[in-house]
């Protein structure tokens, strides 16, 4: 009989470990979880269990930055919960996903982490963490903010310029929940789309009688995220606090990140596995169903060439690594907005099928090759946050998740086969190249040869502490120059004009008449005094130009 330290080592032998720096023939050893050894000629005690990854990748496993397992959301709740959505995952090759704290406005973030926590724990089949979603602002708020960050192991909060009157906070708001990430070391992450135009687009659309699908495009188009996606950048460099804008759908806003991050700005971009490989056209299908798949916010493009532009920028290093926004809905579930395309419940699949669908239209296309694969499916996830070199690097001492990637093997994905509860697949009838045929999680072999062998409650929870290097690092080297410097000079002596005063000194024109006098009031509006003119007494009071005063919001 084998003894219990035995079923705990594993050899990974014959493979090329894949990390994001370099590739290298090499076995790997594990032990209670942990990778001990990483090399040729290793010496191995007896009873190891030997897995042979001849002709294979042996990479990290992938970390889905951007979950909503069993998300309670427009009047239902997610179908996949956290169990059938973590076995989906080790399937496809992800041994880790950050998932959202997301409950309504004015409900405490503490309330909210301990229910995830208790819907989690029981379930979850690799490892997870979790983001905190920021809907309202209070001190309340603030204070959680910090116990999250130093009792709870949370180091991202998340925010929303859309959804009005749901999560959507304003720019005041956003501006003091930034000043708050960057006092206590967490990344602010931002749903950036323009929310008060979208309510207006969307009444629009339903009033011309636009009720599918595609009004759910129409009433968010590209502008409205690259607006959204500037205005929360700019907020956040003001305080010099870090941004990771999550789901980046289209060019425009791409093209905002790429701009800002010329001009020095700590900026992050996250694009899904839905933007890397399909497009918005599915919103015009003669189908209901298939077009109502595809809805989620911000909205797939109409663009076909987006995927592909995108998937330039990731590859290039314009972009930084890869989440999925899984948050499935069933038929019945979309049918809420069979009527009225704004009650189509948001959200589509792809934590199974991220790997696949980024190899394919990555690496197998050319555009990146194995190690930029590491990059922006693990390792630039682990060091963004603060889970490096735990997580994303097969080396001593890491966390032993890995994958075993046969880049010859192909896979057609589709709803009847993905092990996901939803009945819906956007990527139905893709041919991917590059197949995930074994998944490690902490040192146990969880899937293999199609078959699973974990249980809900395998994974663990995986605290993450603040100031992560990979974010702050430039965060504080900006601070040292950060803040405005006031100009020492000597102080104005001269004459004050006294407003609203009888005795103003007035200088007036040569040449001609002044019949009444100016003045601005403090609350910035034009006023004109009565005077006489040969006998007569006019009395003018502009209090706004026409079409109203204008007004500029930070």
């Amino acid at each position: 009989m084998m003894s219990a330290s035995a079923q705990s080592r594993l050899l990974v032998k014959g493979g090329k470990v894949v990390n994001a720096d370099r590739s290298f023939e090499a076995d790997v050893f594990i032990e209670n979880g942990v990778i001990v050894q990483v090399g040729k000629n290793l010496s191995i005690p007896g009873g190891t269990k030997v897995i042979d990854a001849s002709g294979k990748l042996v990479m990290p496993g992938g970390i889905d930055t951007h979950t909503h397992m069993q998300l309670p959301f427009m009047g239902t709740q997610a179908i996949d919960d956290f169990y059938t959505g973590t076995k989906a995952a080790v399937a496809g090759g992800t041994t880790m996903i950050i998932d959202f704290v997301l409950d309504q406005k004015g409900v405490s973030l503490l309330e909210a982490y301990d229910k995830w926590r208790g819907w989690a724990d029981p379930k979850v089949c690799c490892d997870y963490s979790f983001h905190v979603a920021v809907t309202w602002w209070s001190k309340q708020v603030a204070d959680e903010m910090a116990e999250l960050v130093k009792n709870r192991g949370i180091n991202s909060f998340k925010m929303f310029m859309a959804y009005k009157d749901v999560f959507m906070l304003d720019d005041e708001d956003l501006y003091d929940v930034y000043k708050k990430c960057k006092e206590i070391g967490a990344l602010a992450m931002m749903h950036a789309e323009n929310g008060d135009v979208i309510a207006h687009e969307q009444k629009r659309m339903l009033d011309l009688g636009i009720t599918g699908p595609e009004g759910h495009s129409m009433c968010r188009p590209e502008p409205v995220e690259a607006e959204a996606t500037n205005r929360a950048i700019m907020i956040a460099n003001t305080v010099n606090c870090p941004m990771y804008i999550v789901h980046v759908m289209s060019k425009s806003a791409a093209n905002v990140i790429v701009q800002a991050r010329k001009k020095g700005n700590v900026v992050f971009g996250e694009p899904i596995a839905a933007s890397l490989g399909t497009d918005g056209s599915n919103y015009h299908h003669k189908c209901w169903r298939h077009a109502a798949g595809h809805v989620m916010g911000p909205p797939l493009r109409p663009d076909p060439t987006t995927p592909g532009y995108l998937m330039d920028l990731l590859a290039n290093g314009d972009l930084d690594c890869t989440g999925t926004d899984n948050c499935t809905f069933n038929a019945n579930q979309k049918a809420l907005g069979k009527d009225n395309f704004a009650k189509i419940p948001n959200g589509v699949n792809g934590v199974e099928d991220r790997m696949s669908v980024i190899w394919e239209k990555g690496v197998h296309s050319g555009k990146m090759d194995e190690n930029r694969f590491v990059e922006v499916t693990s390792a630039t996830a682990a060091k963004i946050f603060n889970i490096y070199p735990q997580k994303g690097l097969i080396a001593p001492g890491s966390d032993a998740d890995l994958i075993i990637w046969d880049p010859s093997a192909t896979r057609t994905i589709s709803a009847k086969t993905h092990h996901q509860a939803v009945d819906f697949n956007i990527f139905e009838g893709m041919t991917c190249h590059g197949v995930n045929v074994c998944t490690i999680s902490r040192g146990k072999v969880v899937f293999e040869e199609g078959k699973f062998t974990v249980s809900a409650g395998d994974g663990k929870f995986v605290p993450r502490k603040p100031y992560s290097n990979y974010v702050y690092n430039r965060i504080k080297k900006r601070q040292e120059t950060f803040d405005p410097k006031k100009v020492e000079r000597d102080p104005y002596t001269g004459p004050v004009i006294q407003l609203g005063g009888a005795n103003t000194e007035q200088t007036p024109d040569k040449g001609r008449n002044m019949h009444h006098t100016s003045s601005i009031n403090v609350s910035g509006q034009h006023v004109n005094s009565p005077m006489s003119q040969k006998g007569n007494v006019t009395s003018t009071k502009v209090l706004a130009p026409p079409g109203g005063r204008s007004q500029i919001q930070f």
